[in-house]
């Protein structure tokens, strides 16, 4: 797909996203019922998530909003007896009268008091809005978590879903508690422009009129613009994502080495720099094209207030009122234009806010669909072995088309031993993950003990299994917490985390560590955190693998990053371990197939081969062919000698190869 077509199917997004236009009159009501139930729909759903984290939140908004629109007019009220009584104090001493300093200072008084009220009034609400907005942000932050953890698997691998889940995370910040903020800063507005225009009715009725008339074309333009950079942000997380990915890998700990030596910086640095001027170029469009519309109306507007002014201070002037009241009417004429201004603009931004906040509420409503299929599941019976059947089983990851396992029939009885072989994309970790249920079959079923797995508890099931992916964990905690992972529900036992170390030959390094199992990994948190290898990050997730006390151990990739030698304690532990359970193991190296009761081959997504080492190689095909491939690596002459020959020559090889068992 080029460019111009991805161009395309973005705006066809867009235009989807987006309310659809009334196409003519007769549309219009619904076209403005759907907006502002939408609108509010999204705004209770940000008081819910308030009142969730705490009632008094919201109540003390409320006073707040009550509080922020009285006091204006009261200081403005205040501020005019000051003046007339400044006025007639001075107009009184000049014309031989009493000098009335007396009642100026008690109103002086009374000013000041009522600014620092305010004054401390304000202090306790930016306290009280640090608080709040710290409390929202961690319940909205714990809600996501909780719902990433119910999330299906399958829906991570959705591009949509994967953008509703990056913007509900970036939203998940302050922007709730700016939303209540403005819009409760919109009520206070409100209640002081009604009361300001109260006032100025005394001076004319056409003035409020005249304010609210002239900012109709400010509010289409802000509403315009606050929409258009909604929807400019929404469908270019894509450009985002990769000035964050370019960003990271040039930060990266574990790429810089590659970085260097490749001499990549400058490449990355490009690229950055390119998504940049295309992102940057469409969002300069926007704050110019906004820019230039308010330009002309803020002109327009200073010249109608200009006239205003004029026209009260001509009655002040012609003695209609006094000094004291023009102060009063000016200040109710700036105070209603700025309000009018702060309207539009606070409920714009309530509105593009409301609009991010749908990120948040799409998210929130993502439907779980990997949990049980009848209203009481079935409860696993643990530590007894387990049936495993996959009956005509085929799978298509979501938003593909190709079969990754198609019509697999198998079967793994209590305390097999199997071994899934076959090469890359065959399907090997795509079976594991459904016999876990991360994901479910496309088509067919799989039976746990004779029932489908579907009707199990899905925690209870997950319990059954001690895991090791390829992508295994690395957790920036303990050594120690690192291997009790594998069954956090335990409890806690330094022995069994001593045991599971040994089992896993991770304990020859995690003596040496400076603080032994205490030692903290990683240095996300903290300055002494250790760095491990690789191969010992797999020891430790082997670890987990151990301490687990579950019936089923499966293994994809267990040993790729461990040497030979540990490779082979690895298994040799595995042999004493798995008695009495049912063990799965992944693996490329066929040389752990040979331990195996059962060998598994799957090519292109299908079973083809089943049956025993011996059996697979007296049949000399698919699984021959894989494993001869690879011992060819390791019996090429020495010195002129077979290799064969050479390791007769070793006692215990030589008793190996002739098929008596190793001695431990």
């Amino acid at each position: 797909m080029g460019p111009g077509s991805k161009m395309l199917q973005r705006e066809r997004m867009i235009e989807k996203m987006k309310e659809p236009k009334p196409k003519n009159i007769r549309e219009v009501p619904g076209y403005i019922y759907r907006v502002v139930t939408k609108f509010f729909y999204r705004l209770f759903y940000i008081f819910g998530l308030v009142w969730e984290t705490s009632p008094w939140i919201l109540i003390f908004l409320i006073f707040m909003a009550i509080w922020n629109g009285v006091t204006p007019v009261i200081g403005s009220i205040i501020g005019k007896d000051v003046m007339n009584a400044l006025a007639d104090s001075y107009i009184s001493v000049t014309t031989g009268g009493e000098n009335q300093f007396r009642s100026v200072v008690t109103l002086l008084v009374l000013m000041f008091a009522f600014n620092l009220l305010t004054a401390l009034v304000s202090l306790l609400s930016n306290i009280v809005n640090n608080i709040a907005g710290e409390l929202v942000v961690n319940h909205i932050n714990l809600k996501i978590m909780r719902k990433a953890r119910e999330v299906d698997l399958a829906s991570f691998d959705d591009p949509d879903f994967y953008e509703r889940f990056e913007n509900a995370k970036r939203e998940a910040g302050m922007r709730p508690i700016h939303i209540l903020n403005n819009n409760f800063n919109m009520i206070s507005t409100v209640i002081s422009m009604i009361s300001f225009v109260i006032v100025l009715a005394a001076v004319s009725k056409f003035i409020p009129l005249i304010l609210v008339i002239l900012s109709l074309p400010t509010a289409v333009i802000t509403f315009t613009y606050r929409k258009k950079n909604y929807f400019y942000v929404r469908f270019h997380s894509k450009e985002r994502r990769q000035m964050s990915y370019y960003s990271d890998v040039l930060t990266d700990k574990d790429m810089i080495k590659e970085i260097k030596i490749f001499g990549l910086s400058d490449t990355f640095v490009g690229r950055y720099k390119r998504t940049f001027d295309q992102y940057f170029k469409g969002l300069k469009k926007l704050f110019v094209g906004e820019g230039l519309w308010n330009v002309g109306l803020r002109v327009l507007a200073t010249a109608a207030n200009c006239v205003m002014f004029v026209y009260i201070a001509k009655g002040v002037a012609d003695g209609r009122y006094q000094v004291g009241d023009y102060s009063l009417y000016i200040g109710a004429l700036q105070a209603i234009s700025s309000g009018v201004s702060s309207l539009i603009s606070t409920t714009a931004t309530i509105y593009e806010g409301t609009l991010f906040i749908d990120n948040l509420i799409r998210f929130m409503n993502e439907e779980q669909t990997i949990k049980p299929s009848i209203p009481e599941p079935r409860r696993i019976t643990h530590h007894v072995g387990h049936k495993i059947e996959f009956r005509n089983v085929s799978f298509v990851y979501p938003g593909h088309d190709r079969k990754v396992l198609n019509n697999v029939n198998l079967t793994i009885d209590a305390g097999d031993t199997c071994v899934l072989v076959g090469v890359n994309g065959a399907g090997k970790t795509t079976l594991i993950k459904l016999l876990t249920r991360l994901y479910d079959p496309t088509e067919g079923e799989i039976l746990l003990d004779g029932y489908n797995i579907k009707e199990y508890d899905t925690e209870d099931l997950y319990s059954m299994f001690g895991i090791i992916f390829q992508d295994f964990g690395k957790y920036a905690v303990s050594v120690k917490e690192n291997i009790m992972f594998g069954q956090i529900g335990k409890e806690a036992d330094d022995a069994k985390v001593e045991e599971a170390a040994q089992q896993s030959t991770a304990s020859v390094f995690i003596e040496k560590l400076p603080g032994g199992y205490n030692t903290p990994l990683m240095r996300y948190f903290e300055e002494t955190g250790t760095e491990l290898s690789i191969g010992q990050w797999q020891k430790l997730s082997i670890a987990r693998a151990f301490y687990s006390d579950s019936d089923v151990i499966i293994l994809d990739e267990p040993t790729a990053s461990l040497d030979a030698i540990a490779e082979q304690d690895i298994y040799n532990q595995f042999d004493r371990l798995r008695k009495d359970k049912t063990t799965i193991f992944v693996s490329h190296r066929l040389s752990s197939a040979t331990v195996a009761n059962k060998i598994i081959v799957i090519e292109n997504g299908e079973v083809i081969e089943t049956g025993t080492h011996s059996e697979l190689m007296k049949n000399r095909s698919r699984y021959y062919e894989l494993f001869t491939t690879q011992a060819k690596r390791y019996i090429t002459p020495i010195d002129g000698v077979s290799a064969e020959e050479f390791m007769m020559e070793d006692k215990e090889v030589s008793e190996f190869l002739r098929g008596k068992p190793p001695r431990d």
